[in-house]
């Protein structure tokens, strides 16, 4: 769990006496300023905000907590701090929540309902003004301590069927099927798919897309092109490929459901001695930062990291204000990205 202390310093020197005595106003003044509130001035409100900068000012969490107001502090589920498509939407959502000046907590449950259920429990008790969950869970039921208390719940780059909750989600069905189309543009026949877990419903979408697509072209997608990771992304995608590759039918071409297992799928062809491209194409999802430094440089669907965090926290924000919960459901397109990772159907066996 990472906590940003840039809101919750309770260490401060500086009190909200001091921030009143300085700008010549009175303690409610400075009370309204800090929660949002008030008929006060823009001019009053900016002068106010500079002094609490200026003295380092940091409310107390705590107090604020036990006092029933706004902590201005949100908590992140996510599966893995470490993966750089969680890290680069963890830091968007963050910058996003820092420009309304709230603090972030966030915490890493490699997708094991236990741990969500931790974690759960642990930002309740730090009174957060509200949870953006963009992990898998099997047990919907985890959820019902937080909606039965009316905390506010978005649901980021994650599914949760069952459950209706504000959604920011990137439209991996169709981020599916345009993998597999590109693929069969580029004339391949024989081709497979590595997935994460079936409780993680965005690789549950791809697969949907992925499938359809070849399908509908006439083609099959056979139980044996399909893997399915387990925790560790880069490790259990190189298995998997592996496995593929070493079939005595192997695939042409391997989608891969996020791009830490195209990561582990190159370092399978790697190891075989299988050239990229020119014997295998592959194709990783999320166009993270190391996809245009691996060696060839990886064909990906690009997600809109940014706007999602956004979207997400200004929804989380507007609900925790007190806003009617409307349950927006929000899908935004994914994009390919076309790298050195893919091309046209060789023939391995007089190439290898």
């Amino acid at each position: 769990m990472i906590w940003n202390n840039e809101r919750v310093d309770e260490m401060s020197d500086a009190t909200i006496y001091d921030i009143a005595r300085k700008a010549g106003v009175s303690i409610a003044t400075v009370s309204q300023v800090i929660n949002g509130k008030g008929k006060i001035s823009d001019k009053r409100r900016q002068e106010i905000y500079r002094i609490i900068e200026e003295l380092n000012y940091r409310p107390s969490v705590i107090a604020s907590a036990l006092t029933g107001k706004k902590t201005f502090t949100l908590g992140l589920l996510i599966p893995d701090i470490s993966n750089p498509f969680f890290a680069e939407l963890a830091r968007a959502v963050e910058d996003c929540g820092s420009r309304s000046r709230y603090s972030l907590v966030i915490c890493s449950t490699d997708n094991k309902d236990d741990k969500v259920s931790g974690y759960l429990q642990l930002l309740q008790q730090k009174s957060v003004d509200g949870i953006i969950i963009g992990t898998g869970l099997e047990d919907i039921g985890i959820l019902k301590p937080l909606l039965n208390k009316s905390i506010p719940v978005v649901m980021i780059a994650r599914e949760m069927p069952g459950v209706q909750l504000p959604t920011v989600i990137v439209d991996d069905y169709a981020g599916g099927k345009q993998a597999a189309e590109h693929l069969l543009e580029l004339h391949h026949q024989r081709m497979a798919i590595i997935t994460e877990q079936p409780k993680v419903s965005s690789s549950r979408e791809r697969l949907r897309g992925y499938s359809d697509a070849i399908l509908s072209r006439g083609f099959e997608l056979p139980d044996e092109m399909v893997k399915k990771t387990g925790e560790n992304l880069l490790k259990d995608g190189k298995s998997r490929a592996l496995e593929l590759l070493t079939d005595s039918n192997p695939p042409s071409a391997i989608f891969c459901c996020n791009d830490m297992i195209a990561i582990g799928t190159l370092q399978a062809a790697k190891e075989l001695g299988i050239r990229v491209p020119e014997q295998l194409s592959i194709i990783g999802f999320d166009n993270t930062i190391l996809a245009a430094v691996t060696e060839p440089a990886l064909t990906t669907l690009s997600q809109p990291t940014e706007m999602m965090g956004s979207m997400a926290v200004e929804i989380l924000i507007r609900l925790s204000e007190g806003e009617s919960a409307a349950l927006e459901r929000t899908v935004l397109k994914p994009d390919l990205v076309i790298r050195s990772s893919t091309a046209a159907a060789g023939n391995r066996a007089l190439d290898g």
